[in-house]
């Protein structure tokens, strides 16, 4: 059978793993070594000269193991494995979701650059573009799901600096608030600002809300897909972990700038992640399944004021009900609902779950339940917060793999405490 022909969930069990050359396991050994041995002086030296870009890989060449700071099986096999969903030419898997954004913004951005960015991002994402970027004099302009393509285009053109537009990064669906935002909107401004084909504008997605399943922001022109894999890809809230996917264009300078500051993902990270891998869409799909019942029921909830869900788009809203058609598989798995009252109903609601858990992250087989205001989302500027309506009434719900009838019983009960 052709690989190329059949579904990533079925190539998930064995893509690009040899089973011959780890004594015939069914599944790939944890490669737990820091260095590797070389049959010959010879061949060190060829394996070096590609891994430091000092010649071009030969047509049947491939990079050899060297160092596990450059590459490990484990690594190795799971990048190739993360570009089938995606259908990207390379992926870089990092230690944490962080470590992926960081090394994307600092290898393409440069003193006097400019960053567009949406709003609202995660919160450890607001805090490295508004508080990092600027000490190295890079020039950060945030948007919100208010702005029209237009309005974004006249903030460019306002901003002193316009003509080092750099990069357009994107986080679609926003968290918390599920807004979305037209990624190839995004690529035409980044296409229009571009200098030349060596100084463009490159596009940027963290697509951690809908995993590797429900969106695919390379076939709309992104130049990155960035995720944190501790979600939806690592799925059992025992892994912490990141991952960026793109063209063979761009993905060499993410790996070269992942070496020198050390932050790949270890064996046994990839390990889990392989692992992982094989559930991936049974466990997304339950949890779409499970998250459309939920969100139903909340909305129709005398105490829920509010319900943000991507299948609960109000129709009078063209403009997102269009990117939602065109961008999306499904509504996807997360939620968010503003409490009648405020942070102190909100916090009787969060202390009186017992099958969900209070606690931060997404994605994951349990359901978790956070207050983004004073947690995930703390650092945000005040006024942006509540110009985003990230206020003390909104619980974040990411909704997991439980029985739904079990998960609206444990939200009636902790509502009946507000």
């Amino acid at each position: 059978m052709d690989p190329k022909k059949m579904h990533p969930e079925s190539l998930m069990m064995s893509y690009g793993y040899k089973a011959h050359l780890s004594e015939g396991a069914v599944k790939c050994p944890i490669f737990q070594t820091s260095t590797f041995a070389f049959k010959t002086a010879e061949e060190g030296k060829a394996f070096f000269e590609i891994a430091y870009g000092l010649r071009e890989k030969g047509a049947d060449e491939e990079l050899g193991l060297i160092y596990s700071r450059l590459n490990n099986p484990d690594l190795e096999i799971l990048e190739n494995r993360l570009t089938l969903w995606d259908k990207a030419d390379d992926a870089a898997v990092f230690e944490s979701g962080m470590s992926a954004i960081t090394t994307v913004l600092l290898e393409f951005l440069k003193p006097g650059d400019l960053i567009l960015f949406s709003n609202p991002v995660y919160g450890g994402t607001d805090h490295f573009i508004n508080h990092f970027l600027p000490k190295l004099g890079i020039h950060v302009q945030g948007f919100t799901p208010m702005d029209t393509p237009e309005d974004i285009e006249a903030m460019i053109e306002a901003h002193p600096a316009k003509d080092r537009l750099a990069m357009i990064y994107v986080e679609t669906p926003a968290n918390p608030t599920l807004d979305l935002f037209d990624i190839e909107a995004c690529v035409r401004l980044a296409k229009k600002y571009s200098r030349s084909a060596e100084d463009r504008v490159y596009v940027a997605v963290d697509n951690t809300y809908m995993g590797p399943l429900w969106q695919h922001p390379l076939q709309f022109g992104a130049d990155f897909v960035i995720y944190s894999a501790t979600k939806y890809i690592g799925g059992h809230s025992d892994v912490i972990a990141g991952a960026v996917l793109g063209s063979s264009e761009v993905m060499p300078r993410v790996k070269e700038l992942r070496t020198f500051l050390g932050n790949m993902a270890g064996p046994h990270t990839g390990w889990l992640l392989m692992r992982s891998l094989e559930t991936l869409k049974v466990r997304m799909e339950r949890q779409a399944i499970n998250a459309e019942a939920v969100a139903q029921w909340l909305a129709e909830h005398p105490k829920v004021e509010k319900v943000y869900y991507l299948g609960m788009i109000d129709d009078k809203d063209e403009r997102h009900q269009d990117i939602y058609r065109r961008q999306y598989e499904c509504a996807g798995a997360m939620l968010s609902f503003d409490v009648k009252g405020g942070e102190k109903e909100a916090f009787r609601f969060l202390n009186a779950l017992k099958l969900v858990k209070l606690a931060v992250s997404l994605g994951s087989t349990e359901s978790l339940a956070e207050h983004p205001a004073t947690m995930t989302h703390a650092g945000v500027d005040l006024d942006l917060r509540n110009q985003l309506n990230i206020t003390g009434k909104m619980v974040r719900l990411s909704v997991g793999v439980e029985h739904p009838d079990d998960l609206i019983a444990d939200l009636s009960q902790a509502l009946d405490q507000v």
